[in-house]
């Protein structure tokens, strides 16, 4: 009897098939956790496996653990990842126009930033097209905040303050920046920040404000400069395939998911740059430029934006133009 029991439920076992396994996506980022921008994919992740009822699962590997920030490009348009938070600049090698973003002064207020990184905006649309082209789909954009300097034994008020200094930068657009104030640019990814001030690899660095608190910066430097001169923007990319392989449904929920923590953190971003500062001042000597010094350092940096047209063809000129369109 029991014999004839256990082969019922045998059968009906093979009958009705193992529970489909989750479909699970491994994303990549080069920032810490707690850092906003890793905030930002936890509500992402946790908002996708909810309302896909565990159908989709999201592992998020912080830190670099996976893949440092210059690597991510390439290894989610490989698919040796499924997805990965990577700062736009890292596409600059292949799509020079991308750096538009670190061109001196172009977006230096929230109103430009918003406009350009809307949606559908000219500036955005253009950029998210060409990227699609190198396998990775761009499902959001994730506010990072202006760009600021930081120093170690020194400070920075004015331009000639860098002449001769070794500068960490994340871009070739701020290496023209600092070239063009008479410093040496030092390409680093953002893992590697602590490391180089520590050592004296570089006596300054550019950086976004958040990432000082984040990354406890203020343990290896000492000065920070709010230069404002850059908007530093991530994505967060999908290998092609791993998206054309999900459901309509599936696609349905991280499209919507992504663009809620897109909207929710570029409206959070002002609060979190304000708290940065105001816990960055506990630890660091904070300069803050007037409009005389800073207009110091848009005469010195001008030639920057002709070498950035020149560098990067029609689609960085259509780009110029278009963000000038928005003062």
């Amino acid at each position: 009897m029991r014999k004839w029991m256990l082969a019922g439920l045998l059968a009906l076992g093979a009958a009705i098939g193992p529970a489909e396994a989750a479909t699970v996506l491994r994303l990549t980022s080069q920032m810490p956790a707690k850092h906003h921008v890793g905030q930002n994919l936890q509500a992402f992740k946790e908002i996708v496996e909810r309302e896909s009822k565990g159908e989709l699962k999201v592992e998020i590997y912080p830190a670099s653990q996976l893949y440092k920030d210059e690597e991510t490009p390439q290894a989610v348009s490989t698919g040796a990842v499924d997805m990965g938070s990577v700062s736009l600049s890292q596409f600059a090698g292949t799509i020079p126009a991308v750096d538009v973003f670190l061109v001196p002064f172009l977006f230096d207020s929230n109103d430009r930033v918003r406009a350009a990184t809307a949606p559908g905006s000219p500036i955005r649309g253009a950029l998210d097209d060409a990227i699609l082209k190198t396998g990775s789909r761009v499902l959001w954009w994730q506010a990072f905040g202006g760009s600021i300097l930081i120093t170690k034994g020194f400070a920075v008020r004015n331009p000639e303050d860098l002449k001769g200094k070794k500068v960490r930068v994340f871009g070739k657009t701020l290496g023209r920046f600092i070239e063009a104030v008479g410093g040496a640019p030092t390409m680093l990814s953002g893992s590697e920040q602590f490391i180089a001030y520590q050592r004296g690899t570089v006596d300054a660095g550019m950086t976004g404000i958040t990432t000082v608190p984040a990354r406890k910066l203020y343990q290896v430097t000492d000065t920070m400069t709010v230069t404002n001169n850059a908007d530093v923007e991530f994505l967060v990319l999908v290998n092609e395939k791993v998206w054309q392989g999900l459901t309509d449904a599936q696609r349905g929920i991280v499209t919507a998911a992504g663009r809620k923590v897109e909207a929710d953190l570029r409206e959070e971003m002002e609060k979190l740059e304000a708290d940065a500062l105001v816990e960055t001042k506990k630890h660091m000597k904070v300069i803050e430029l007037t409009e005389a010094e800073r207009a110091k350092w848009r005469a010195a940096t001008e030639p920057v934006i002709a070498d950035f047209v020149q560098w990067a063809g029609p689609l960085g000129a259509q780009l110029v133009d278009a963000a000038r369109k928005l003062q």
